[in-house]
């Protein structure tokens, strides 16, 4: 018990430690959570009046802010895998980053989920003893499961690891590997779960399609091995910790495949909506080119395309890819177009029209962007600091006093 209050002091005191950049970057992260949480209590006091959600269009940039991070937090597969299973070397040195960003992930997912509630207090009715889950029938309360199952299951296995390796002992595998085994199916799951819960939506078509889940996943581990690469790049140039360069190697060719195949299920999915030329492809329609002089998402969906397009070219060039600035265009330009197509892309012109057949438009208010804002700025303020404490732990700079 003594060791384990000690342990999470030493972890405060090297997480408040640190450059003048350090403290600038979480000055200005703290600065950014202070101020969406102070536009969401604006929120709680007057409601959902101060977004420009409606009866029309009920999701917006939170819930695709949502869709998104869900992906980013099931790409830590993609390091746990080879870490586990094939054993490399070089990927194990950072594989608890990738487990640790995805507990931050799905720490930002949660709380787009509750801003989105009009009645965040009403959660309770998720809680067992309070209300009911109506498993198995209802999408929503397995997304509950799988998220909340997610996040404990990448606490753990880099909680016990890191534990041991500042108290210097060798860490039992009965008690990490039997969890990271079942993180990777589990991976898989809470973005299957999420396509599954849009798809189920019989009034919605252009949600109805088999392959929402596998578009999902695909995009997945598009954007989130192009986050790692950001990452990644960041301790190497911010540290002294030094990221083997196999290790950007083997998520450059991640991306490399997984960004066309994402394009391709699209390229799938527009000629269903549009070879077919059905009243169902007004979405797609308004999507892409606009509908009676209403077209607010067109230039976005055409600047994410355009994006992802410049990404796929440089990753497959050599001459480009293999120049560090080239490369971090192409990880930025992959992210924000997945971003994109799979958030604002996919999740507002879905509700439009409406199955009323009223045509809506839908532009986030300053205040839902302040409030994503923040929330990002937590998601990155928390990984922040937990990445810094386990390098510091994995490279024996932080360890147990000698008894």
């Amino acid at each position: 018990m003594k060791t384990y209050l000690q342990y999470w002091i030493d972890m405060m005191r090297c997480a408040a430690k640190g450059s003048a950049r350090y403290y600038a970057w979480l000055g200005f992260l703290g600065l950014l959570v202070a101020m969406g949480f102070a536009t969401y209590l604006e929120q709680l006091e007057h409601g959902l009046v101060v977004t420009n959600l409606s009866d029309q269009v009920s999701w917006g940039v939170y819930i695709a802010n949502f869709t998104f991070i869900v992906g980013i937090a099931a790409a830590a597969v993609l390091l746990v895998i080879p870490t586990y299973i094939y054993h490399r070397a070089d990927i194990k040195k950072v594989v608890l980053i990738a487990e640790l960003m995805a507990a931050s992930a799905i720490l930002m997912c949660m709380l787009f989920v509750t801003v989105d509630l009009g009645r965040p207090e009403r959660f309770i009715h998720l809680l067992p003893g309070f209300g009911k889950l109506n498993l198995p029938t209802s999408m929503l309360a397995w997304d509950v499961v799988v998220l909340s199952g997610y996040l404990v299951l990448n606490l753990h296995v880099p909680g016990y690891l890191l534990f041991q390796g500042y108290r210097g002992k060798e860490p039992a595998k009965w008690l990490y590997l039997p969890f990271v085994y079942l993180s990777i199916f589990w991976a898989v799951s809470i973005h299957t779960v999420t396509a599954f819960l849009y798809g189920g939506f019989g009034g919605r078509p252009f949600w109805n399609t088999a392959i929402m889940a596998p578009r999902f996943l695909v995009s997945a581990f598009a954007a989130g091995p192009a986050l790692l690469i950001i990452v990644f790049w960041a301790i190497n140039r911010y540290t002294d910790v030094d990221i083997a360069g196999s290790i950007f190697k083997y998520l450059r060719r991640i991306v490399s495949v997984a960004l066309p195949i994402n394009y391709f299920l699209l390229f799938c999915e527009l000629f269903k909506e549009f070879y077919t030329d059905s009243t169902h492809t007004m979405s797609a329609e308004y999507l892409f080119f606009g509908v009676n002089g209403h077209g607010l998402l067109v230039p976005y969906i055409w600047s994410g395309l355009a994006m992802g397009t410049i990404a796929m070219i440089i990753l497959w060039t050599p001459k480009l890819y293999k120049n560090p600035i080239w490369m971090g265009v192409a990880a930025v330009f992959c992210i924000i177009g997945v971003w994109i197509e799979k958030g604002m892309g996919l999740i507002i012109p879905g509700q439009i029209p409406s199955p009323m057949g009223d045509l809506v438009e839908y532009r986030p208010s300053a205040s839902e962007f302040l409030i994503s804002l923040g929330i990002w700025a937590l998601g990155a303020l928390v990984f922040t600091v937990m990445a810094k404490v386990a390098l510091a732990i994995q490279f024996g700079s932080l360890r147990a006093r000698e008894e």
